[in-house]
């Protein structure tokens, strides 16, 4: 057959239709693998707007409260802070609390706040805690204090807690030497595991 024969003859356009046959249970399988898709996606948006209608504990929300003192070797010293939901509502809190200092007359202090692990304790990571009335999260502090009375040492009358997200914080009486001015805190947890 010549070229031009070729070139005359009818093209016909391919198959499209599919003799495939699905087996009924994969079938079914497959429709079972959507729904529980579709319900994972209903669970996560069910969760997300739980979250959304609850708030953020404010300062006036929580109270702050020293826990445990700890101490050690090398000049370290440390304490548990709590944080305790004291309104009427369920709140929420996340990550780190701010820390400053004060001196007897409530002036504030040069000092830097270190996140992460502490001498004392293991920094947990940051998780989305739910505090109702009456619940406590806690952080753990530490700081040194080998240059008592030298200039490089921050001596202390109060410390500043301001909770995650919050814009006026809590005060309480922390009369401390903190050298350079330089505290560590974990992240909030339900409970913070010790080694003192």
């Amino acid at each position: 057959m010549t070229k031009q024969h070729l070139d005359h003859m009818p093209r016909t356009a391919p198959d499209t239709r599919s003799d495939v046959r699905v087996h009924p249970r994969l079938a079914r399988a497959a429709l079972a693998v959507t729904a529980a898709a579709g319900l994972c996606v209903t669970g996560t948006v069910v969760a997300q707007a739980a979250s959304a209608t609850t708030p953020t504990c404010s300062a006036s929300a929580l109270t702050a409260s020293f826990g445990k003192g700890l101490a050690g070797g090398m000049n370290h010293q440390g304490v548990v802070l709590r944080l305790k939901n004291t309104s009427a509502h369920t709140c929420l809190l996340r990550g780190y609390p701010g820390l400053g200092l004060e001196n007897a007359a409530h002036r504030t202090l040069h000092s830097t706040t270190h996140w992460g692990d502490t001498w004392y304790a293991k920094s947990p990571a940051k998780a989305t805690l739910t505090l109702r009335k009456g619940q406590s999260a806690e952080a753990v502090i530490s700081w040194t204090h080998a240059n008592t009375g030298t200039p490089d040492a921050v001596h202390a009358a109060y410390l500043q807690v301001t909770p995650p997200a919050a814009t006026s914080h809590k005060t309480l009486a922390f009369p401390q030497w903190v050298d350079h001015g330089d505290l560590r805190v974990t992240a909030l947890a339900h409970r913070i595991p010790v080694n003192d």
